[in-house]
């Protein structure tokens, strides 16, 4: 599993840490952040931070990139997406966890209790999803912040609900119940093979852009469905009861408490032919 940055750990681990985060965000810093990162002044900041996470660049992309977030914005040639209708692929690059939604429809992550219902902020839209599964994404501000559809279907709206800007490294989700206080999106998908399927996408620290393409509309497995903007953020997927299982060896990981490392249309488990629904 990535560990927490060491400035994350410094935000949330320590008490003058937690008062400057508060302090960042009364005071709406982000609003210099996004200047700042959207400047040509960022460009050797994108470069460093491409040399530290093992991201090559060539000369092109050099002169291509003049901004951080033109660098973080970056196409990624050659996407390798499982086209087995019975397979379900991942969304994005990042860390999987996966948590069973009880019958209150409640979900539990790093100490923290979420109910769908505040996920979504929708009473009658989480009750499909009591004793489904809820899957985590976490991607790395290092990830490609594209994410795609995990199969063919239909969109309805996009909800687009504000909120603060915390981390979603796993010692910020310790300390506070980010995946509630976030800034968020989240659409109801009517999926061909796994049914209705709610996916959310939550901004993190400390800009938490999130551009989602279409709404209302018909889509395919692996189209674009949008992406982050200049952070390090997270999707979560909910199914229903008996709609999915997941492979073997991931299931083995999450019996460990361990992340697992996937990527954008990867297979991570398969649609239940006996669903009950």
């Amino acid at each position: 599993m990535k560990r927490d940055d060491g400035s994350v750990r410094f935000m949330y681990g320590t008490a003058f840490g937690r008062a400057l985060l508060k302090f960042i965000q009364w005071t709406h810093v982000d609003k210099i952040a996004v200047w700042f990162l959207r400047s040509r002044l960022s460009k050797p900041f994108y470069i460093r931070f491409a040399g530290k996470n093992g991201i090559a660049l060539t000369e092109e992309d050099k002169q291509t990139f003049r901004t951080y977030r033109d660098f973080f914005l970056r196409e990624r040639d050659g996407l390798n997406v499982d086209d087995d209708p019975d397979h379900l692929i991942s969304p994005c690059d990042g860390y999987l966890s996966v948590y069973p939604v009880d019958k209150d429809s409640v979900f539990s992550i790093k100490g923290s209790h979420y109910r769908v219902s505040d996920l979504m902020q929708d009473p009658e839209a989480a009750k499909g999803f009591e004793g489904g599964t809820c899957l985590v994404f976490r991607l790395c501000a290092s990830d490609y912040h594209h994410y795609c559809y995990i199969d063919d279907g239909y969109q309805g709206k996009n909800h687009f609900i504000p909120g603060v800007l915390h981390s979603v490294q796993p010692i910020a989700c310790e300390t506070y119940p980010v995946f509630t206080l976030n800034r968020r999106s989240w659409c109801l998908m009517e999926t061909d093979h796994f049914g209705p399927v709610v996916q959310t996408e939550i901004g993190a620290l400390i800009v938490g852009g999130i551009v989602n393409h279409q709404e209302e509309g018909s889509f395919v497995r692996g189209q674009e469905k949008g992406h982050f903007d200049l952070a390090g953020s997270t999707i979560t997927l909910l199914f229903e009861p008996d709609r999915i299982g997941l492979l073997p060896e991931i299931e083995e990981a999450l019996k460990k408490e361990e992340e697992v490392r996937v990527t954008l249309g990867m297979c991570v488990g398969y649609r239940k032919l006996f669903s009950s629904k």
